[in-house]
């Protein structure tokens, strides 16, 4: 009797999978290391690429990967302004749904970082977290194809003020973090020493990525910053504040000695590529994809 419920309940287990597109193979392919920081592991990956801003653009980033390059085994990483928080949960959800087929069969992951064109909420305090879609929270670290990866989001949306002038816009809900909006005040990226230090307790990092950028690179100036500015006085200061995060990160990480080699960012809509102190930059343009080798 034993041996019959064991059979019944396997075949019931494996039914699962197969009407869910997911299989025991897949399942062992993320691996999530909990040692006081958030450190996600991918090791059946065998190529890394980083995309630029995607804004909203889920299913296009999806064709252009596994249909337009033919990528497979390849970890996706998007650099910010992903796009979560403008719909319903359930929208992203069915946007999953579509992809996940043609994710599964050419055996790729897309991880998402925060921009400032991004609720929160979905990756620092309700993350999505599919074997192949998960969003990730402000210092988490990615280990794959012998990189570990430092990933920071967040940055200053230099139309806030248009934004919140629209009639879409609404104060925070903390009854439903993931009412749909607009705009997100707590959008700026933060320096957060104590994570840092745990990090550096268990990692050496040797890739970053971020949304925006540290401020001794590109851009060092905006479209239309200072006509925003005329309508914002905190504009100027809060772009000036975030930079000098990714500058507070980076001087963290150069006192430690990590053996820091490229740093990826979007946010700029502009392509930039550069070494500086034998740190390779890279500003990705929307939907700018680039391998880290």
């Amino acid at each position: 009797m034993f041996f019959v419920e064991r059979r019944l309940f396997l075949f019931l287990v494996f039914s699962l999978f197969h009407l869910f597109g997911v299989s025991l193979h897949a399942i062992i392919q993320i691996k999530i290391v909990n040692r006081n920081c958030n450190i996600v592991e991918y090791p059946r990956a065998k190529k890394i690429v980083v995309s630029g801003d995607i804004h909203g653009d889920f299913t296009q980033l999806v064709f252009k990967c596994c249909v337009q390059y033919e990528m497979t085994d390849t970890l996706i990483i998007v650099a910010g302004d992903c796009g979560f928080g403008f719909e319903r949960p359930g929208y992203y959800e069915a946007v999953y749904n579509r992809c996940r087929d043609r994710l599964s069969k050419s055996n790729n992951w897309i991880v998402f970082i925060r921009g400032n064109h991004d609720n929160p909420a979905y990756f620092n305090r309700l993350p999505i977290k599919h074997q192949r879609w998960r969003t990730l929270c402000d210092y988490s670290v990615i280990k794959a194809c012998g990189h570990t990866i430092l990933c920071v989001g967040g940055a200053t949306s230099i139309d806030r003020t248009l934004r919140m002038a629209s009639n879409k816009f609404h104060l925070p809900n903390p009854n439903d973090p993931l009412l749909p909006n607009v705009y997100w005040s707590n959008e700026l990226p933060e320096f957060n020493k104590e994570k840092l230090n745990k990090i550096d307790q268990q990692c050496a990092v040797d890739t970053i990525i971020t949304h925006t950028s540290p401020s001794f690179c590109e851009l060092s100036s905006h479209h239309f910053l200072e006509s925003w500015a005329e309508h914002d006085v905190d504009l100027l200061d809060d772009v000036r504040y975030e930079r000098q995060v990714m500058d507070d990160i980076y001087s963290y990480l150069y006192s430690k000695n990590h053996p820091l080699r490229y740093w990826y960012y979007g946010h700029f809509h502009e392509s930039w590529h550069a070494e500086i102190d034998q740190v390779r930059y890279h500003m990705l343009d929307i939907m700018e994809l680039r391998e880290i080798l």
